[in-house]
């Protein structure tokens, strides 16, 4: 048992300090994925419990200021973030069908290789987002989703920045930092207030481009399983299998927030219909001067009889209004 501990050590350490990539070794938080690993933890716990209860006997923070400054600060990171993917790589002889990573220490791939860390500590960045729910109170906000979502990336990011910070797999970060410029653009006009929010109609299409965009780094991550490049496979399938978790963990909330509650408003919408003509049909009958079971209640005249019909099902009751008038 002893040995085995010893090997397992053994070999974490060469994977750390002989396997990684070396241009990033000396980075902050590349050395060991462990510190990454605490800090996702923390904010699980922070955002899931903690948070909530020191919360919950506090008014919610008024925060609009601070969102306002917030969101304009991701859609220019996000928007600086893009463009170097894009110049570094994407639109300066990238493939998309096969791109090895570029491990020389030319400017063009220190450029990439920075930018794959920049992403990675734009991850951490956007645990804010449920930060600030907390502060505010909107715990319903906190989804599943959210929370896997923003949980997982800087632990996945920090393995392809350790060893492979470029190439084939920096396409995820390319789509990911286009999204998240119209995301966090629409939540900075949504911050600015009511005379600005009732223009905001489009914000079920931005979970629609994020499952476009999950669709995109499936095809473009899982077709190296199929072709000879120098990118390893292994990485790709892992890019690609989470595409495939966050698509349909998207996908489930598209339907529970949009198609499910709709379905509720439509049948609610069509219930009040339904009664609303009733009623008036009923309100009709009544200015007629009939009662809601439609006999005549005239003041000047009276009703003289009911009687048991024998050829109804059951004997059923019926009423012979013999009016007379007083």
């Amino acid at each position: 048992m002893a040995s085995l501990v010893v090997s397992l050590i053994d070999g974490y350490h060469d994977l750390m300090d002989n396997k990684g990539d070396p241009r990033v070794k000396d980075w902050l938080l590349m050395s060991s994925p462990f510190p990454t690993l605490f800090i996702c933890l923390t904010y699980v716990y922070c955002v899931k419990s903690l948070g909530p209860r020191l919360m919950a006997n506090r008014k919610p923070f008024d925060l609009r200021n601070v969102l306002i400054a917030y969101n304009a600060f991701q859609v220019a990171f996000s928007a600086w973030l893009f463009y170097e993917a894009c110049a570094g790589g994407w639109l300066a002889g990238y493939s998309l069908r096969c791109e090895p990573v570029d491990y020389s220490t030319t400017p063009k791939a220190m450029r990439v290789t920075a930018g794959c860390w920049w992403y990675y500590i734009s991850k951490f960045t956007e645990f804010f987002d449920t930060i600030f729910f907390v502060l505010r109170k909107k715990d319903k906000h906190i989804s599943k989703l959210h929370v896997i979502h923003h949980g997982i990336m800087p632990m996945s990011v920090w393995f392809g920045v350790k060893f492979f910070a470029g190439g084939h797999g920096t396409f995820f970060g390319l789509l990911n930092t286009f999204v998240h410029i119209v995301m966090y653009s629409y939540y900075l006009l949504a911050a600015l207030g009511p005379q600005v929010q009732k223009y905001l109609w489009w914000k079920r299409y931005i979970t629609v481009l994020q499952m476009v965009q999950f669709v995109l780094v499936m095809i473009h991550s899982f077709q190296l399983l199929f072709i000879e490049c120098d990118y390893p496979k292994a990485f790709c399938g892992w890019i690609g299998m989470h595409a495939v978790m966050f698509y349909f963990l998207f996908s489930d909330y598209y339907k529970q927030e949009y198609l499910k509650k709709e379905a509720r408003r439509k049948a609610v919408n069509d219930k009040k219909a339904e009664d609303e003509a009733l009623k008036a049909a009923a309100e009709a009958q009544l200015s007629d001067g009939a009662t809601g079971n439609g006999l005549y209640q005239d003041p000047g005249k009276l009703m003289q009889a009911s009687y048991v019909d024998p050829n109804a099902p059951d004997n059923a009751l019926r009423q012979r209004a013999f009016v007379t008038s007083r």
